[in-house]
């Protein structure tokens, strides 16, 4: 049928599908360049913790200065062999033949130590150097393979450093192809429903995948440039930020313009309306999450630090494909978009008025019906959740609780608890003056945890470098161990008190303690920023003080309730040791920038609404025309970041749930009861200081209008 809205000239019609398909030829252009990186991210990605830590740091200063006493770019590997009935000769010599064979060869030390026996007799272990600057994960593999065919009735397992590197590596190997599987998979089935259509939730993939193409292919070229350091958890991240504020800004842009294309024949005029309504707000919240996830690079740990620009680029990436490709994409197909049920040109239909949105319609008329009971309702509900947040166990966990589930690094871990000394092969090492030697020795010796310490030396003598000596200390537990962490914080209280040693104390002990104690630091400093930064975004998208108040108030109560409810899981039925504390941190920063969005698509609308019909009205229509839609967004954006689940990694899981719920709780309960209570209660003086705030209400129901006639 011919379009009866659209008297332009035929050279104005036809640029109008050009421009949308010169688009589109713009975006394969780009898929087809960036989108192999996000295969290759993996490849200049790093997950060496010591890697992360700052120059300052003082595990740091000491790696720099063991470079002047030992090969430093070699990490230990541990063999740890037990079997139940004693170890025999014949283990003995399996364990000597097989991993001499390794030694000198790529990737591999010199020289590996010889098999030595624990006292009880039912365990023996191998000291297996591992080179650093290669791909050492591939290295203990290689290793592995070599010792799987151990002698029957002898349990065998790489530990170590180089252990837990290998199965880190495993754990994020899963990241390239599980977690953009899962995450594809429950976006196309949540869109299928919302759309009830086989062709719009594939339109919508193809943006996030385009989006995903080129945030990886930046990320890449950064990465690769010494720009950034990226690292399994931030690609992990990477991804489903890209997939969830994709789909966010998608369904955003789609419902408008299904409202657009109901009261507006022409399908273009649709679209422009529909695209003008929406950059504002997809503009504001893509705005949001970029200034608040920016602030982590206050951080002084790398792998913060890089992770606030690398998901600032995801999120830039999010945005220009939802506001470019995708309205390129709805141009060219139009109504067919939504076959079969397609929206259909009826412009006596108001989308905001109910008849399109029923359900919301009526949550938004009992809301407004009796707004202090239900916020009153809503808050106490909040609060009782946020009042366990202070039982949740942030404090750090020992580096062998990183994983989910049984890993072999674990396992021979455990073993060697058993029968030695649980830090060996792994010492802890102090760097101190010349002159405060035997003092500093001294008391590495006497402190609590220590099994044993000794000077590094030179024939018969201390080994002197630059008027340094360094001290090698041989822990009672685990060194990847909270107890470790704590004996070495001793070891350092105990050489900080000999006179004129400056002594220094490192190793991978001290590493996991910095990195510890760092991101603490990074979280007290950090979240108050973000409160700040995105207040201010909110008090100039808004034009107010008070609503961008409530707003950032409400989203931190929700946190807060978030955490609580963790905690209760966490601690109990979920039985997880404890969390990084770096987890309420990233947790913190994508709940606020990210639930913040919501109430941002909520408000902006409302303020629209307002601004013809008053506070009131103008609350009850914008929950009536974007519940629904924010709704989903929050389901797709909660059912992608739980998809970092399926990676095994304590870290992820538990940011996984701390952000899925926190979105449930911000879109089901915050943005549909808690805000709008709120806002119709205080009315027009929600938008102070600004000029709305003084607007008389106007009534703009049909009934009004009748008893006005």
């Amino acid at each position: 049928m011919p379009d009866k809205t659209d008297s332009s000239p035929r050279p104005t019609r036809k640029l109008r599908w050009l421009i949308p398909a010169l688009l589109l030829l713009a975006w394969l252009i780009v898929g087809g360049i960036t989108g192999p990186f996000a295969g290759k991210l993996a490849s200049v990605a790093s997950n060496d913790s010591s890697s992360f830590l700052p120059a300052s740091a003082e595990s740091t200063q000491v790696q720099n200065l063991l470079a002047d006493f030992q090969d430093t770019d070699e990490i230990p590997g541990i063999v740890i062999a037990e079997r139940s009935g004693g170890i025999t000769p014949g283990d003995l010599e399996f364990l000597r033949t097989t991993t001499s064979e390794v030694a000198g060869q790529p990737g591999f030390g010199p020289a590996v130590s010889p098999p030595i026996p624990s006292q009880d007799g039912q365990a023996a272990q191998v000291f297996v150097p591992i080179d650093s600057a290669g791909e050492p994960a591939d290295t203990v593999e290689i290793l592995r393979d070599k010792l799987a065919d151990a002698p029957d009735g002898l349990t065998v397992a790489v530990t170590g450093p180089a252990g837990q590197v290998a199965d880190l590596g495993e754990a994020f190997a899963g990241i390239d192809g599980l977690l953009l599987l899962v995450a594809g998979t429950v976006v196309i089935l949540i869109l299928i429903v919302v759309y009830r259509s086989p062709i719009l939730p594939f339109v919508v993939l193809i943006s996030a995948v385009f989006a995903l193409g080129l945030a990886s292919g930046l990320v890449y070229f950064l990465t690769k440039q010494g720009v950034l350091d990226l690292n399994g958890q931030s690609q992990g991240i990477l991804f489903i930020l890209v997939f969830g504020a994709a789909t966010d800004y998608a369904l955003l842009l789609v419902s408008r313009y299904r409202e657009e294309l109901i009261a507006t024949e022409d399908k273009y005029a649709a679209l422009r309306q529909a695209w003008r309504a929406t950059i504002e707000p997809v503009a504001a919240s893509a705005g949001t999450v970029i200034a608040g996830v920016l602030c982590l690079m206050l951080s002084d740990l790398n792998s913060n630090k890089s992770l606030g620009p690398v998901a600032a680029i995801g999120i830039l990436a999010s945005f220009l494909a939802s506001m470019t490709f995708l309205p390129a994409a709805l141009a060219l197909l139009g109504r067919t978009a939504f076959w079969p049920l397609r929206p259909r040109y009826a412009p006596q239909t108001s989308a905001d008025s109910g008849a399109t949105h029923r359900l919301w319609k009526r949550i938004a008329d009992t809301v407004a019906s009796k707004p202090r009971a239900i916020w009153a309702g809503t808050l106490i509900l909040l609060l009782i959740g946020a009042a366990f947040a202070p039982t949740f166990k942030a404090d750090g966990i020992a580096s062998t609780d990183f994983f989910m589930g049984s890993v072999e690094s674990v396992e021979g871990a455990e073993i060697q608890a058993r029968h030695f000394d649980a830090g060996s092969g792994t010492p802890t090492y102090v760097i101190a003056d010349q002159g405060a030697g035997t003092a500093v020795l001294d008391a590495v010796r006497a402190t609590d945890g220590v099994a044993g310490a000794e000077l590094i030396t030179e024939g018969s003598a201390p080994m002197v470098r630059d008027g340094k000596v360094a001290v090698t200390a041989t822990l009672t537990d685990n060194a990847e161990s909270l107890a470790a962490q704590d004996t070495v914080a001793d070891i350092r209280s105990a050489v900080g008190q000999v006179p004129n040693a400056n002594a220094l104390v490192g190793g991978t002990t001290a590493i996991d303690l910095d990195t510890r104690e760092t991101s603490i630091h990074d979280r007290n400093l950090i979240i108050p920023i973000v409160l700040i930064v995105v207040f201010l975004v909110l008090v100039a998208l808004l034009r107010s003080v008070l609503a961008p108040a409530i707003l950032l108030a409400t989203t931190v109560l929700s946190f807060a309730t978030t955490l609580g409810v963790a905690a209760l899981l966490f601690n109990g039925p979920f039985g997880f040791p404890g969390a990084d504390p770096v987890v309420p941190l990233f947790a913190f920063v994508f709940l606020v920038a990210l639930g913040i969005d919501y109430n941002i698509f909520l408000m902006t609308r409302v303020r629209e609404e307002a601004l013809r019909h008053g506070t009131r009205i103008g609350m009850i229509r914008g929950l009536t025309a974007t519940g629904g839609v924010i709704t989903s967004a929050g389901v797709v954006l909660a059912a992608t970041f739980a998809a970092l689940a399926v990676i095994p990694l304590l870290f992820l899981v538990q940011v996984a749930f701390l952000v899925a719920f926190g979105v449930l709780v911000d879109t089901l309960i915050v943005r549909t009861l808690l805000v709008p209570a709120l806002t119709l209660d205080i009315g027009r003086k929600i938008w102070w200081p600004s000029a709305l705030a003084k607007r008389e209400e106007e009534d703009t129901t049909p009934e009004s209008v009748l008893e006005r006639a």
